[in-house]
Parts: structure tokens; C-alpha cells; sequence
């Protein structure tokens, strides 16, 4: 399957991990989608409507019978509110057309543009970010004060990055502790500005970890008691149920399914 991402926008750093594009292979394919920590926005080549998908809890399997093209944005965690004007707990685990969330005129209107020439990727994904840019300066305005994150918002990103700055190995209860809060308020707001629950999102933080560390590990079998340690689990077992949970397979076979070539 052809993958490819590209930096976004300057003006959309601190809002967008990325933009991207894929293509499926010819041939009926299937292929796990593992949680990330990001909500993203997908347009489809065969006359679809744009869809988001929402913060993931869970892998996802998703199949295509033909050679489908996708572009797409993925907004960095906590930053996708400002897009989609919607609580993103509502997205959580599902997807949502985005003529709902943007109206038809607006969904149609850039659907047409992705669609109607035969342009390179990178100018059509450029068409995304255009847009995305018109919708940030509707939602802050243009000055550089209406561009800083405020009250709620605010909070929440720097949870965020705490959390992603450990690696999952905050607790909760010290986060919320360290920004002044109750962590049923923490929990509230990052809900809605996320899409997760912070704990759920700082156990989606080592599993990330670990998966990373096992697509660039060698082949052969790891010391799985020392990569759970070096990843913030509490022992070996701890790491194995968290692989079944969030990604339906075992460390060992995605270790063995996503093992360097030789």
C-alpha cells in the first residue's frame, strides 16, 4: 500500500500533525488501523463525501476492493475542535460525514476542486490546507492574540503535552495536581477537547512506544520484560494485554509482521 505524508502548512504547525495521501493496491486488501492519538479528515477518490474519524480507543480494520485514493489532514491531539466545531467525544470511534460538520456548499465546493483535475497529490492536498486555513481565521480571527489557546483549550494542550512528554508515565492524579485542577474537571474538558478520557490517552501513549520500538528493533526476540520497562508498563503481561486490547495481536506477532527487512 503506497503511504506518504507531507508537513503541513506553516500557518497549520501547531494545529496539524500532517498531511498525507495513500493509495490501496489494486487487488481486494484489508489492513489494521492501530490507535494513534489523532483525529483525522479523509477524502476518497469515486465520488464520496469527506469523512472525519474520530479519536480511535481500539484498532480498526479496513478493507477497499479497488485501488483507492485517499487525502487526507491529521490534526495534531486536542486540535481538531477548532475544524470540526463539534465535542470530540461525540467523534470518538466513529466517523462522521463532513458536509455534516461543514454543510453541503462547503464540503461540496472542495470536493469538487480535489476531484475535477488530474493535479499532482501534493497541489490537491494543498486545496485541503487552503481550506483549513479559511477555517481557522473564521474561528480565531486574524489578530496574533486570537491565535493563542484560551481557558479550556489552553488547559488541555498542556496536558497534553505532558502526558505525550512522558510518554504515557504520568499519572492522572499528579497531572491534575501540577495544573491546578480537580481531575474530574481535567478529565471533562480533555474529553471533549480530545475525544479520550487522559488516561486512556496516556495508555495509547506507551502503546505507541512500543510499537515503535518494535517496528525498528532487530529480528529475533526481544527481551519483552526489558522493552515493557523501557516502554512505562509494569512487567511483561502488563505490555501483552495492552497489545490484545489496542491492537487484536500479540507483541510477538507484530513484532515477527513488522520486523525490518533484512
Amino acid at each position: 500500500m503506497f503511504y506518504r505524508e507531507y508537513p503541513p502548512h506553516p500557518l497549520l504547525a501547531a494545529h496539524v500533525a500532517c498531511v498525507w495521501a495513500a493509495r490501496a493496491p489494486a487487488a481486494a486488501h484489508t489492513h489494521r488501523v492501530l490507535p494513534d492519538n489523532c483525529v483525522d479528515i479523509l477524502w476518497q477518490d469515486g465520488g464520496q463525501q469527506g469523512f472525519a474519524v474520530g479519536m480511535m480507543s481500539s484498532s480498526i480494520l479496513v478493507a477497499s476492493a479497488r485501488p483507492v485514493l485517499t487525502l487526507a489532514v491529521r490534526f495534531k491531539p486536542g486540535m481538531a475542535g477548532v475544524f470540526l466545531a463539534a465535542p470530540l467525544q461525540a467523534l470518538t470511534d466513529q466517523r462522521a460525514d463532513i458536509d455534516l460538520l461543514w454543510g453541503r456548499s462547503d464540503a461540496d465546493r472542495l470536493a469538487d476542486a480535489l476531484w475535477t483535475d488530474a493535479a499532482p497529490e501534493r497541489a490537491r492536498l494543498a486545496l485541503i490546507e487552503q481550506e483549513l486555513l479559511q477555517r481557522l481565521r473564521t474561528a480565531n480571527g486574524d489578530s496574533a492574540d486570537a491565535m493563542r489557546p484560551a481557558g479550556a483549550l489552553a488547559l488541555v494542550q498542556r496536558a497534553v503535552a505532558a502526558l505525550d512528554g512522558s510518554g504515557g508515565a504520568l499519572r492522572v492524579e499528579q497531572l491534575a495536581a501540577e495544573l491546578g485542577v480537580s481531575r474530574q474537571h481535567l478529565a471533562v474538558q480533555f474529553r471533549q477537547h480530545v475525544g479520550l478520557s487522559p488516561k486512556l490517552f496516556a495508555r495509547i501513549c506507551r502503546f505507541r512506544l512500543a510499537t515503535a520500538a518494535l517496528k525498528t528493533a532487530p529480528a529475533g526476540s526481544p527481551d519483552w520484560a526489558q522493552l515493557a520497562l523501557e516502554c512505562g508498563y509494569f512487567d511483561q503481561s502488563h505490555l501483552i494485554h495492552d497489545f490484545q486490547a489496542l491492537a487484536a495481536t500479540t507483541p510477538e506477532r507484530f513484532h515477527f509482521s513488522n520486523r525490518p527487512a533484512a
